[in-house]
């Protein structure tokens, strides 16, 4: 699978803790992606914005039928799906899942008010040290 990954030369680190939730749901977003959707491939976006980080990951795939769709919001139906609700709660963050057949996008948000400091440090600045 092709994965696109988009994030910002300044996107700052989040802290560890937020950081590993954040491996994990996309993770858990792309093993969906490869068993159910089809799709051979996948954008991962990340974004910082004043409210807080916000992360979507999209396919092109054959998205979830409708009554599926409508389960999964009310019940979260699965255990990658409540694993993933849990991890984005622990942060008082947020899920949404939209789908059509041609496409599923999974969105999270975490407010920056629930995200712990740490040291200041950019994607530019993990190059540096690794180069």
């Amino acid at each position: 699978m092709q994965i696109i990954l988009e994030i910002p030369e300044d996107f700052e680190r989040p802290s560890h803790e937020l950081e590993l939730v954040l491996f994990r749901v996309v993770q858990e977003c792309l093993t969906n992606i490869h068993r159910h959707s089809g799709s051979k491939s996948a954008v991962v976006r990340f974004a910082r914005e004043e409210g807080g980080i916000f992360l979507v990951i999209q396919d092109s795939g054959k998205g979830i039928p409708a009554e599926k769709l409508s389960e999964i919001q009310s019940h979260g139906s699965g255990v990658g799906i409540r694993g993933m609700r849990e991890r984005v709660r622990h942060f008082g963050g947020h899920m949404q899942i939209e789908s059509n057949p041609g496409a599923t996008k999974v969105s999270f948000r975490f407010p920056l008010a629930s995200i712990p400091a740490s040291k200041p440090e950019t994607i530019s600045d993990r190059e540096n040290v690794a180069g």
